[in-house]
């Protein structure tokens, strides 16, 4: 391919992704608006010729995104683990469970609590806590009346954040790579493992809304649009606004054709651990093998970081449909056939939210060929200083990750430019450092939490069965205030030496606190509508 960049202006290299978000947000097509972005990336890649990029849009991007083999694994896990919950939902399984829950979930506040609560424990894997928790506790929170777009913010705000902060999960080994192959390179001698541990201090983006989201469904107070939607689902009884397109319908697999009298709260819950146990054994079985092979210590650190996080994956959505299959055909409540055709039908409601996904990565793909993480970084990394080294770090990744919508590929992109820029900037200042390699992990998060284009946003839509354009509307003033204020806080007052980290955190939630207060207020708070 002819790249084009030796007569594109830079600045035109974050026109692709500016296109596809303003298009989305706009005229709320998704896929209409990032096949546009990756149509106008792939006109400046080849010499302007309309044909020639609508051609490569789809036999190099979007080919080259389902030839990835990790991309590959994640749509089969996300259509494997739909099928499952397709099961799950026409055997009454997830209604059963739903009504297990519900005794303790028995108004608003005790929901959205036990949401946040099932998001921290399912840290595994963000697409795992993603899909589990939307597709199980959607049918509590509906009956509560709690809007789609809040269960959406509430699945967003737990499953990345404690993902990337978990000290077993599938990001832990991407995180660790990142810094051992950098720290390697420059001669420092630190434990990758152990600078991955105190940098979590520093995050302050992710541990701020996990905290965030926690506050929310304690105090139930809402402000900006998500006040609205609330609103709209308590007073009005619409859990989505009038005229949103669900990303996927799950709430349509049920059958009702299974009497209630079957619906058994195991036939869903049994599935569920059973992927959240194959993940955490496969992860440990798949580390162990490579260490062996590596010749390496066999600590449950180097099990866990030399791991394949996405075969884990295969292997439990497999296993977990297997097993959600076995249950119902064994006791009758669904014959194979039906269960066979209520899994397919589980498959079929994400093939939409797949075909964002692959369009999401290609638009990556052009964004890699256009350069325009280096562009940002270029363009902003000639006055840095080693007092807002991670400050602007925090908002390069932000940008980065807003951009091309995706935290890990932000994270490849960043890790070998920040890091030595920071060695060479910082010398000895080992919480300069820290806060750099903290805020590459905390920018990218913050920036796919606010972008539509993002893949763990689109699934928090789809799992949560809510319009993904107005989950984004409604999570961004959230995500934004979060976000400033740790960026004010912990980023700018640490790397100034006002205060360390604890008392940054602490001084951070009380703020959040306080906001919340001001600017948020219960439904009982709120006049109905005129």
């Amino acid at each position: 391919m002819m790249a084009a960049m030796e007569f594109t202006p830079g600045w035109m290299s974050l026109l692709p992704p500016l296109m596809a978000i303003g298009l989305a947000i706009c005229f709320r097509q998704v896929i209409l608006a990032l096949w546009m972005g990756i149509w106008l990336g792939a006109l400046l890649l080849n010499g302007y010729q309309p044909l020639t990029a609508l051609a490569r849009s789809i036999d190099t991007y979007a080919l080259g995104a389902l030839a990835d083999r990790d991309h590959a694994s994640v749509i089969l896990f996300t259509l494997i683990l739909g099928g499952m919950v397709g099961v799950l939902a026409h055997s009454g399984g997830s209604r059963g469970l739903a009504k297990k829950i519900t005794r303790i979930a028995t108004n608003r506040r005790r929901g959205q609590v036990s949401t946040w609560l099932m998001g921290l424990l399912i840290f595994f894997d963000d697409y795992a806590n993603t899909l589990l928790v939307g597709s199980t506790m959607r049918p509590i929170t509906d009956r509560l009346k709690i809007s789609r777009e809040k269960l959406a913010f509430i699945v967003d705000a737990t499953a990345a954040p404690v993902a990337s902060l978990a000290l077993i999960s599938s990001w832990i080994g991407v995180e660790i790579g990142y810094i051992a192959e950098q720290y390697r390179a420059l001669g420092i001698e630190d434990d990758a493992y152990w600078v991955f541990l105190k940098t979590i201090p520093y995050r302050f983006y992710p541990l701020l809304m996990l905290f965030f989201g926690m506050a929310v469904a304690v105090s139930q107070r809402d402000f900006g649009p998500m006040r609205r939607a609330e609103r709209r689902a308590m007073l009005e009884g619409k859990l989505m606004a009038d005229g949103a397109r669900p990303v996927a319908n799950l709430e349509d697999l049920g059958d009702s054709s299974v009497d209630e009298s079957k619906s058994r709260w195991y036939h869903a819950l049994l599935p569920i651990v059973t992927v959240i146990v194959t993940i955490a054994v496969s992860m440990y079985v798949i580390g162990l093998d490579e260490v062996r092979k590596l010749g390496k210590e066999e600590s449950l650190r180097n099990i866990f970081s030399n791991s394949d996080s996405y075969r884990a994956l295969l292997w439990a959505s497999f296993v977990g449909s297997l097993v959600a299959i076995g249950l119902v055909v064994g006791q009758r409540v669904l014959s194979l056939t039906e269960a066979m055709m209520a899994w397919l039908a589980g498959v079929k409601s994400m093939v939409m939210a797949m075909v964002v996904l692959v369009l999401a990565w290609s638009l990556g793909a052009v964004c890699i060929e256009l350069h325009t993480a280096d562009y940002l970084v270029g363009t902003l990394g000639n006055w840095l200083s080693p007092a807002f080294l991670p400050a602007v770090i925090f908002l390069i990744a932000a940008l980065v990750s807003f951009a091309t919508g995706t935290s890990w590929g932000t994270m490849g992109i960043l890790f070998p430019l920040v890091i030595p820029l920071a060695h060479g900037l910082a010398g000895s200042q080992e919480a300069i450092m820290l806060g750099s390699i903290s805020s590459i992990l905390a920018g990218a998060v913050f920036g796919d939490h606010c972008s539509p284009i993002s893949d763990t946003t689109i699934m928090s839509s789809m799992a949560s069965s809510c319009d993904h354009i107005d989950h984004v509307r409604t999570q961004l003033p959230y995500a934004l205030t979060v976000g400033l204020v740790g960026f004010i806080i912990g980023d700018l007052g640490c790397g100034l030496g006002l205060w360390n980290e604890w008392a940054a955190l602490v001084m951070s939630m009380g703020l959040l606190s306080a906001l919340l207060w001001l600017l948020g207020s219960k439904l009982d708070q709120i006049p109905a509508p005129s």
